[in-house]
């Protein structure tokens, strides 16, 4: 079962895409969706991942003048387990790099500091809290 990701361009994609988002992060997480939904999403870039049609995986890309921001990575937790959180991360850096970046970083949760470790990213500076969430800024440069 492989996981299609796309750019989440139409309404229905974009809604699919904040499902996962809110599954995930609100749902499982506890996040407040206040917090979990903000000022960006009109202008960031949404990517979906699907199998058979169904909404399992999502992020979205925002371009900044100095570092493309890689936000929001969400799997659904029954489809995780599976790489589709290191595609869907390696679909944003691709999208990146279409728009001229080299320069990318997130801040990710603490205890996925590994996980992005394994696909070139750094933590740098310490853990701070996000949404009552340990986070730790990570970068990569290409």
């Amino acid at each position: 079962m492989d996981v299609s990701l796309k750019v989440a361009g139409s309404p229905e994609d974009r809604l699919k895409a904040f499902m996962v988002r809110w599954v995930v992060f609100c749902g499982e997480q506890g996040v407040r969706y206040d917090i979990e939904h903000d000022e960006f999403e009109d202008t960031a870039t949404h990517v979906l991942g699907e199998i058979d049609g169904e909404p399992v995986a999502a992020g979205r890309l925002r371009c900044l003048p100095d570092y493309a921001k890689l936000e929001r990575i969400a799997v659904r937790a029954p489809y995780r387990g599976r790489g589709i959180g290191a595609e869907i991360t390696r679909f944003l850096m691709k999208l990146a790099r279409e728009r001229g970046y080299s320069s990318y970083r997130m801040n990710a949760q603490a205890h996925l500091e590994e996980f992005y470790g394994r696909l070139g990213f750094r933590a740098v500076g310490g853990i701070f809290l996000e949404a009552d969430i340990e986070h730790v800024t990570m970068v990569r440069e290409d």
